[in-house]
């Protein structure tokens, strides 16, 4: 019988040499920028998997309410990227830094006679000391279109 022997391959000197070429606050800059990596594949994941949700309740919804939400979200998506797609309350909504900004409610989802295009207190809309927050939509025109983007953009200016 013959007996196993385990080799274990040489080390290159390279890793001390470069562990020893770097400053300790080069090294804790590559570490904060590692960290930076991980939390935008984490947001970019967190973004991928929220616009996912959003656009399978936008799919369940019956017409004219899903028109409309498809409508919204081509809107949002083109006229304010910054904001994140997700569901809130199982309806579609944006947010910004986690907290949403904007939210489509169909008139569906209550039996409603007509949708809500509603506004959180984080949208940017704040005129005077009274200013609405939340608006019917019964059908999507080009008018509408317009005034929904303006109303966005304003939200995240």
């Amino acid at each position: 019988m013959t007996a196993k022997t385990s080799r274990k391959p040489a080390r290159s000197a390279a890793p001390d040499q470069a562990a020893q070429s770097f400053t300790s606050e080069e090294r804790a800059a590559m570490r904060e920028r590692a960290r930076e990596l991980k939390a935008e594949a984490r947001a970019n994941r967190d973004r991928a998997d929220g616009e996912r949700d959003l656009l399978a309740k936008i799919a369940e919804l019956p017409e004219p309410d899903r028109h409309m939400a498809e409508r919204l979200h081509a809107l949002v998506t083109a006229s304010a990227p910054t904001l994140s797609p997700k569901t809130w309350y199982g309806m579609p909504a944006y947010a910004r830094d986690g907290k949403v900004v904007c939210y489509f409610t169909p008139a569906s989802k209550f039996n409603s006679r007509y949708a809500t295009l509603g506004f959180n207190d984080t949208a940017n809309l704040d005129e005077g000391a009274m200013w609405p927050t939340s608006f019917a939509l019964t059908e999507w025109t080009a008018e509408v279109e317009a005034r929904v983007a303006a109303l966005v953009r304003r939200a995240v200016g």
